[in-house]
């Protein structure tokens, strides 16, 4: 497996696996033109492709930090290798986001990163089910990928996804914001 960084690794392994993922987080909103800095690398995938590619993570040095129903996380043992998060949803889910996708090349390898409205969805989602831990993080990333990419926040197909994914106050702080 080549190990010249997170990117090739997961590739390799996806490749190797017969897996697909979804590359999300700070990557996919940098991918949307907004600058964040990142410290991991985010997929999303199905429970099922995790477990395959569970051992091989492991044997390239990585070990699974926390792992509940719909997440796992793994540190790294190498400084080389960023740690990772995995986000877990169902087969159709996953399809639905790669249907929508766009394709990307980060260190010579070919990634899916979410549509701007996925990526939206899934921060809302995300802040809508931890709003403690998420939403200092997400919200202004969902503010800056509104602002930068120009969505017009009044439409009412942006307004049903915030209410379908996120929540009535989660849309009213976001229409405060812009």
């Amino acid at each position: 497996m080549n190990e010249q960084s997170i990117f090739h690794l997961i590739s390799d392994i996806t490749k190797q696996e017969g897996v697909s993922c979804i590359l999300i987080g700070g990557f996919a909103v940098n991918y949307h033109k907004v600058t964040r800095q990142t410290a991991d690398a985010d997929f999303l995938i199905t429970k099922d492709g995790f477990e395959k590619i569970t051992d091989h993570l492991k044997n390239a040095g990585y070990r699974k930090d926390l792992e509940q129903e719909n997440f796992a996380q793994f540190k790294s043992t190498k400084l080389s290798l960023m740690d990772l998060d995995f986000i877990f949803v169902n087969q159709e889910t996953l399809e639905q986001i790669l249907n929508e996708s766009h394709k990307t090349r980060i260190a010579h390898q070919e990634f899916f990163i979410p549509s701007l409205n996925h990526l939206i969805a899934l921060k809302l989602h995300s802040i809508k089910h931890n709003q403690k831990i998420r939403l200092t993080r997400d919200l202004p990333d969902i503010i800056n990928l509104i602002r930068i990419n120009e969505v017009n926040i009044k439409d009412e197909q942006f307004r049903r996804l915030c209410l379908k994914y996120g929540t009535k106050e989660l849309y009213r702080l976001i229409e405060e914001a812009i």
